[in-house]
C-alpha cells in the first residue's frame, strides 16, 4: 500500500486498477480522508501533462468557457469587496478567469507550474484564491493545500472547482478519471476533512464547487 498524499496515513487500499495500456493506472483509496489517488509510480511525466493542457480549449474570449468558470466566480465574488487581492492558482495556458476577475475590479495574480512560473507570487498573501479544475492534477495535495493556506489571509476565501466522486456510480466508467493528468479525486467528505485539518469553514456551492473560509 502507498501513503495517502493528502493526510499521509498508510490506511489505504487498492481501489481500482485500469489495465488499459494507454492509461495503465492503479488507483488507491485512503480510508481516512477518502481521497482517491493514482499510484506515485504512475504519475504522468511533465511533458505529458503540458501537452495535455495545451490541447484544452481555454480561450479567454470563449463565452462558453467563461460561463463554466462563472460557476465558481459568481458565488466567490459575492463574498468579496471590490479591489480585493486574489490569486488564480493553477491558471493553465488560457488565463480566462484572471481576466474576468481583473475586469470586475480585483487585483489578481496568477500561478501555474507550466504556464506562469512566477515563484514570487507564492510568497505573497491574498484576500481570495481560486483553483479551477486544478486540484485533480495535484501530485501532492498535502503540499498544495498547505501552500494555499500559507497564502490565504485571515478572513480570506479559497474557491475550488473539481468534479467530486460522490455521485460516481462506476468509477471505471467515469470520464474524469480517464484523463491521464487527473491523479487526485475528492469527495465532499474529503473536502470536509481538508477544512477541519486547516481550521477552515466550508461551503458546498454546487456538485463540483466548494468555497473555504479562513477565519
Amino acid at each position: 500500500m502507498e501513503l495517502c498524499r493528502l493526510c499521509r496515513t498508510n490506511n489505504t487500499s487498492i481501489f481500482y486498477v485500469d489495465d488499459d495500456s494507454s492509461l495503465g493506472k492503479v488507483f488507491f483509496l485512503c480510508n481516512d480522508c477518502k481521497l482517491i489517488f493514482v499510484s506515485i509510480k504512475l504519475l504522468p511525466k511533465p511533458e505529458i501533462e503540458k501537452n495535455r493542457y495545451l490541447s484544452h480549449n481555454n480561450d479567454v474570449e470563449d463565452l462558453g468557457y467563461q460561463t463554466f468558470l462563472s460557476k465558481l466566480w459568481n458565488p466567490m465574488e459575492k463574498r468579496l469587496t471590490k479591489g480585493a487581492s486574489g490569486l488564480d492558482y493553477g491558471a493553465g495556458p488560457g488565463p480566462a478567469l484572471m481576466q474576468m476577475m481583473s475586469e470586475s475590479g480585483y487585483i489578481v495574480q496568477m500561478y501555474d507550474p507550466f504556464f506562469a512560473i512566477n515563484e514570487a507570487v507564492l510568497n505573497k498573501t491574498y484576500d481570495f484564491i481560486v483553483c479551477t479544475e486544478a486540484a485533480e492534477h495535484f501530485h501532492n495535495p498535502s503540499k498544495d493545500f498547505n501552500q494555499l493556506d500559507s497564502m490565504l489571509k485571515r478572513n480570506g476565501f479559497l474557491g475550488v472547482m473539481t468534479s467530486f466522486t460522490d455521485k460516481v456510480q462506476v468509477f471505471g466508467d467515469w470520464y474524469y478519471r480517464r484523463d491521464p493528468t487527473h491523479v487526485s479525486f475528492y469527495s465532499t467528505y474529503t473536502m470536509q476533512w481538508i477544512a477541519e485539518k486547516m481550521n477552515w469553514k466550508v461551503d458546498f456551492i454546487k456538485d463540483n464547487v466548494v468555497i473555504f473560509y479562513k477565519d
